[in-house]
């Protein structure tokens, strides 16, 4: 479904590189600016330091002189707002109105319009949308950074459309993936754990009542990988190894 951030008058440009960033994380990339403080907000250094290498959003970004150029082809308007109008849209939290909007179908082409960070959004505009958008904060306390509630309405909408497929987490260049532990490898770690928690002590082999089966199921559920064993059986020799008084 085709989406757009929409950032009215902004005048902080670190926020504008902030919600480059936060819509790239949820795999976005069509971030348009309506009359933004500076002319030149996509070249500032702030706004590229903030951006954190999404530059790709930076440079295919527009920047508008009217709300009403910002909204070319968008079928489905979204203001951001903390406070409910009078005559306006209804007002929603992201979660519900993100998942009966994802659930409607493709075929929409949607938009999420935030305010600048001055003095919000103006009545006018959010006459303009079909929801308005309520991110649930503390009551006494809810205002929240420009950057952050972009990055709230972009994460709330990429689960609604389904998130990402479960993938492991990217390892560091050169870092070798470390194999899981077998059964047999565990078990020897564990009776070298025994002898050292009743060497200290800690464990009374007349009376061990349930330690040994409960710290079992705790390393099965850990599922330690071979280095981890490693670092396990040196613990337990140091613990067993007789320390020099202080």
């Amino acid at each position: 479904m085709q989406t757009r951030f929409i950032l009215i008058e902004t005048s902080h440009a670190g926020n504008v590189g902030a919600a480059a960033r936060a819509i790239r994380t949820m795999g976005f990339d069509d971030l348009v600016l309506v009359a933004p403080r500076w002319d030149n907000v996509l070249r500032r250094e702030e706004t590229i330091q903030r951006a954190s290498g999404a530059l790709d959003v930076l440079r295919r970004a527009r920047i508008v002189a009217t709300l009403d150029e910002a909204l070319d082809g968008v079928t489905h308007l979204c203001a951001t707002a903390m406070v409910a109008r009078d005559f306006g849209p209804p007002t929603r939290t992201p979660r519900a109105h993100c998942e009966a909007l994802a659930a409607a179908g493709a075929g929409q082409h949607v938009a999420f319009l935030f305010g600048s960070e001055r003095y919000g959004m103006r009545n006018e505009d959010v006459y303009r949308c079909h929801a308005a958008l309520s991110i649930p904060a503390a009551p006494d306390f809810g205002s929240l950074n420009l950057g952050a509630a972009v990055q709230l309405i972009a994460y709330e909408w990429r689960q609604a459309l389904g998130g990402f497929a479960d993938a492991p987490a990217p390892r560091a260049a050169g870092v070798p993936e470390s194999a899981a532990a077998d059964g047999q490898a565990i078990a020897g770690m564990l009776e070298h754990w025994e002898r050292s928690l009743v060497q200290i002590g800690f464990l009374d082999p007349a009376a061990p009542k349930k330690l040994m089966p409960r710290l079992r199921q705790l390393f099965n559920r850990a599922r330690p990988t071979e280095e981890a064993i490693h670092i396990l059986r040196g613990i337990a020799r140091a613990m067993a190894e007789p320390r020099p008084p202080r």
